[in-house]
């Protein structure tokens, strides 16, 4: 029997609050999302158990330590910046010394864990800078470097993005693929392998971290990047499938 492959995914979520000004009178709603499920779809479609925690869940839950993250065979980080990580409510609400959990992320990779960070508003630097991994412990165990202001490029024209290298996460797939709206600028690391590209600018990358695999992909897993061609493509499961199992070791 193939033993069953874990993946742990953060993030993912949000909640907005809108104002509805009617004349003289206003109110409030407000309205939670995720945007998880195809990404969630298709690794349970390739054999992957994944357990989910949305962002405000990961707050609280997200492993502590290298060794709670050891349960998992892979790690995805997507749209949840490096505070809800850092800033665990027993640590911001109660001061309560913890881990740190980028620190703990990093040294489960060397010591052989998968990790995947998906690109977003709030990862990589992402919006106003406010994902803030750039010089973090994550960004050691990533296979790029990042920028320290806003990294988006938006393309709202669409861009298509091209394999650009052999590699096992991009095997059996087609050279083309269906456009994406917008990505993270990042920086490959000199020992690292750019799988994809969007124009000039890498879109997948892989590398190692002591004995682990990491890693980045530069674009959403989900609208609004990924808009609905990209998410319906013959070629996204397969994609994230593969994605997943070469950071785990297994291709």
């Amino acid at each position: 029997m193939t033993e069953r492959r874990r993946i742990l995914i953060a993030g993912e979520s949000w909640t907005v609050h809108s104002i509805h000004q009617k004349g003289f009178d206003s109110f409030t709603t407000t309205e939670y999302a995720e945007g998880v499920r195809w990404l969630k779809d298709a690794l349970e479609a390739g054999g992957w158990e994944v357990v989910y925690q949305p962002a405000h869940v990961a707050a609280r839950d997200f492993p502590l330590t290298a060794e709670a993250l050891s349960a998992f065979d892979s790690v995805i980080l997507s749209d949840i910046g490096a505070n809800t990580l850092l800033l665990h409510p027993d640590t911001f609400v109660r001061s309560k010394a913890l881990p740190n959990r980028l620190e703990s992320i990093r040294d489960y990779v060397a010591a052989g864990g998968g990790f995947i960070m998906v690109g977003g508003y709030l990862t990589f630097q992402g919006i106003e800078a406010k994902g803030q991994y750039a010089g973090s412990a994550v960004e050691e165990a990533l296979p790029v470097t990042l920028d320290r202001f806003d990294d988006r490029r938006e393309t709202p024209q669409g861009i298509v993005p091209k394999v650009s290298a052999s590699h096992p996460i991009v095997e059996g797939l087609e050279n083309v693929w269906p456009a994406l709206l917008g990505y993270n600028r990042i920086w490959p690391k000199d020992d690292a392998a750019v799988v994809a590209t969007v124009g000039d600018d890498p879109l997948i990358v892989a590398g190692t971290h002591g004995k682990g695999r990491s890693v980045a992909f530069a674009s959403d897993c989900g609208p609004h990047w990924a808009p609905p061609p990209f998410v319906e493509w013959s070629g996204y499961a397969k994609l994230w499938q593969q994605i997943a199992d070469w950071s785990a070791g297994r291709i």
